[in-house]
């Protein structure tokens, strides 16, 4: 029994037919004062999934996940399985200033004493959000099924993280496709002058298909040139810093640059900022709902439901 929340609804709905799962209704709505409703429609089983992430609005579908557990704890629920796709405050893992709120811990502390017994999430922000839950949990990849949407649509690419801490994203996705990759990185030439440049990587595959890269092949400036670059990151919020990207890679003589992210978060006009600074496509998975979720990732979910 699958039931998703009003964030995931479409996600849920296809984790369902993957699984040949009922989907089970559920009516949610706000009352004027804001406060939330939530009402389970069908007959609780004593297994259940609950699919919803916990994206914009953060704070309005937190509470609503919340209610959902608790409501199917007191309607006979044995063992529920938690899937948030994107985890809103999940950056806050720690408090960098004195005095604040480790947001991420309240969180995990609050889904697991609403009723949660196993929790799933999908590329966090930092792994270590999972040490917060004293249940188990998984934290998925979405770069197999990027890699495989992006295999139909370049011949000779480039991985490009936009910043070192996502090397290891734009590295699984090389390898998965046979190309090589590199990463941006913040040069401090002076006091107050920092420029972002491309840094030499040394990337050794495992695979033994070698057409496309050479074992322990490494990455230069000049490599860019004539190459498809795709740019890879977990949340894209502002856009600034692929933005930033784009500009680089144009300068050293992409032949394109395209951009992917897992969780599209996209806040204000961070679509046309991307666009306008000569992105050819945006695309990312449908863990949010955007105009450019176009890589699903319900199979991916199904698979560690199974």
């Amino acid at each position: 029994m699958i039931i998703g929340g009003s964030a995931s609804q479409k996600l849920a709905a296809n984790v369902a037919k993957e699984l040949g799962e009922t989907l089970c209704p559920l009516e949610t709505k706000k009352f004027p004062d804001g406060e939330r409703y939530v009402r389970i429609k069908g007959e609780v089983e004593k297994n259940v999934t609950v699919i919803q992430s916990t994206g914009f609005p953060q704070d309005e579908n937190l509470i609503e996940l919340l209610f959902i557990l608790r409501t199917l704890k007191d309607l006979g629920a044995e063992h529920i399985k938690v899937v948030v796709p994107y985890l809103g405050y999940g950056r806050q893992e720690l408090r960098f200033k004195d005095g604040e709120a480790i947001s991420a811990q309240l969180v995990a502390n609050l889904i697991e004493e609403s009723g949660a017994d196993e929790f799933i999430s999908i590329n966090l922000h930092e792994d270590s959000v999972r040490d917060f839950f004293t249940i188990p949990t998984a934290n998925l990849s979405a770069m197999p099924p990027i890699a495989e949407y992006l295999a139909d649509k370049v011949e000779n690419p480039i991985i490009i993280a936009p910043d070192k801490g996502a090397l290891g994203f734009a590295e699984e996705i090389a390898e998965i496709l046979g190309c090589n990759c590199t990463y941006m990185s913040k040069i401090r030439l002076g006091p107050d002058k920092v420029e972002t440049r491309i840094v030499d990587v040394q990337c050794d595959f495992d695979s033994e298909d070698l057409d496309k890269v050479k074992k322990d092949s490494k990455v230069n400036i000049d490599s860019v040139a004539g190459k498809e670059a795709i740019i890879i990151d977990d949340i894209i919020a502002t856009g600034g810093t692929i933005v930033n990207a784009i500009g680089i890679l144009k300068e050293h003589g992409a032949k394109s640059v395209d951009v992917c992210c897992v969780h599209p978060v996209l806040v204000n006009d961070a679509v046309l900022k991307i666009m306008a600074a000569g992105a050819r496509d945006l695309s990312s998975t449908d863990t949010l709902t955007s105009d450019v979720s176009s890589i699903s990732l319900a199979k991916l979910i199904a698979d560690a439901l199974r």
